[in-house]
């Protein structure tokens, strides 16, 4: 037992000769603890004309990370335990003043309190960035659009000659980090993260900033699910309203029912659309051509109900005709019924009576014999007289049943090129424009 603790004794003897260090230690070296406003007060060079370079490397949806040298801050880590890197708060050296040009709204997002700061004066700076800023978007292929946004970061007082902007990672890298770090993306597709270096002229000083551009490619299926199919399947509604008879109302009010089911999609468009585009959007021209076919179509089929109702009417017109026309020929039968039975009574009344003579009745029978000759080419005139009307009339009832026909005949014409000239304008529109989106 006692050899035991003498053994305790020689080790703990042994570790106390080493020298113990600590990080208050560095930032006394460094003069930290006392006179810190020295170090964040002006830009940390011992010469003014050396210009501090900074080194930038952005993740998408992750941290931005600064680095710059410091020309104050140095020590050697053998002095201190091998310490070469430690981490004080962010107000107590000098930060560059970098800002992003595109940014419009503030950062509301966490801060980090500390710095890492090596022994060679190297400052490091990693932050948490929400990063809400403008882009030109090109919308005119949307669904099917790919978007690039810049993020341009700048000093807002040093020139270029006080202060270097670089990046950390080169284009490839950049990107290979992002895809890594990115979690979710959403209505989006990450496709690349490019970087590269700028300077513009400003009161007569040149000015450097680095450029990092994010390329990101749409999801189109949510789109093309809820909206562009909906409308061509109205679409292939309309064109199968053909099949319907025209002497109806209910293709009329079929066609009717479809168009304003697109008038309802044309405002769900305008919630989804971004209104931010020099050109008209694709999906908008494919709507309003949708919409104007239809609309064509709509006008198509008043045009042919319009002529299928004409006949009708001129078939109602005839039928009245027809009905009177039998009617005025039941009132001549009854007229001619009565005269046969009054020329019957007349024929008995001229008959010769039994005790006459011959030669009394004479000129009896010769004045009944003209008479008779007289009443039959007056009857042969009242026949051709009704023949001609009868002629007349069939003629006048081919002539309605002809321009009757004709409205049909024509409406029929009308409704089989319209539906050709439908197929063929829908059919090469929908090719154009699909391969207008892929290209």
């Amino acid at each position: 037992m006692r050899f035991a603790f003498f053994l305790l004794i020689v080790f703990t003897g042994g570790t106390s000769s080493d020298k113990v260090c600590s990080y208050l230690d560095v930032l006394d070296h460094l003069n930290l603890t006392k006179d810190k406003d020295a170090f964040k007060a002006t830009r940390p060079v011992l010469d003014y004309t050396h210009p501090t370079v900074v080194e930038l490397d952005i993740i998408l949806y992750s941290i931005l990370a600064v680095s710059w040298n410091n020309e104050r801050i140095s020590w050697d880590p053998a002095q201190f335990c091998g310490i070469s890197q430690i981490a004080i708060p962010r107000d107590a050296l000098w930060k560059p003043d970098l800002f992003i040009y595109e940014m419009i709204q503030k950062d509301d997002s966490p801060v980090n309190p500390y710095m890492l700061v090596s022994s060679d004066g190297i400052v490091s700076s990693e932050e948490d960035m929400k990063v809400v800023s403008t882009c030109k978007m090109d919308v005119h292929k949307f669904p099917f659009d790919t978007q690039r946004c810049n993020i341009s970061i700048g000093s807002a007082i040093h020139h270029a000659d006080e202060l270097r902007l670089l990046p950390s990672s080169n284009s490839s890298r950049a990107t290979q980090f992002s895809r890594e770090v990115l979690k979710t993306q959403g209505e989006w597709e990450f496709l690349q993260l490019s970087v590269s270096s700028a300077n513009f002229t400003f009161n007569n000083r040149e000015w450097e900033q680095l450029v990092y551009t994010f390329t990101m490619r749409r999801r189109p299926l949510l789109h093309v699910i809820n909206f562009l199919l909906p409308i061509l399947f109205f679409l292939i509604l309309d064109l199968a309203s053909y099949f319907i008879a025209d002497h109806r109302g209910e293709k009329l009010g079929f066609k009717v029912t479809v168009l304003l089911a697109i008038s309802v999609l044309l405002l769900i468009l305008n919630d989804i659309l971004p209104s931010m585009s020099n050109k008209t959007p694709l999906i908008a021209t494919y709507c309003i051509v949708i919409f104007a076919m239809m609309l064509l179509s709509l006008l198509e089929t008043i045009t042919v109900t319009y002529l299928i109702e004409k006949d009708s009417a001129y078939q109602e017109k005839l039928q009245l005709r027809d009905d009177w026309e039998d009617q005025k020929e039941k009132v001549q039968t009854e007229d001619c019924t009565t005269e046969e039975k009054r020329q019957s009574c007349c024929s008995c009344i001229c008959k010769v009576p039994a005790g006459r003579k011959q030669h009394e009745l004479l000129p009896v029978a010769e004045e009944v014999n003209s008479s008779t000759q007289s009443g039959d080419s007056h009857v042969l005139l009242l026949i051709l007289e009704e023949l001609k009307k009868l002629q007349k009339t069939v003629h006048v009832h081919l002539n309605c049943r002809v321009q009757g026909r004709s409205s049909v005949l024509w409406a029929a014409r009308i409704n089989r090129a319209f539906f050709i000239f439908y197929i063929t304008v829908v059919s090469l529109f929908l090719l154009l424009i699909f391969i207008e989106w892929h290209t």
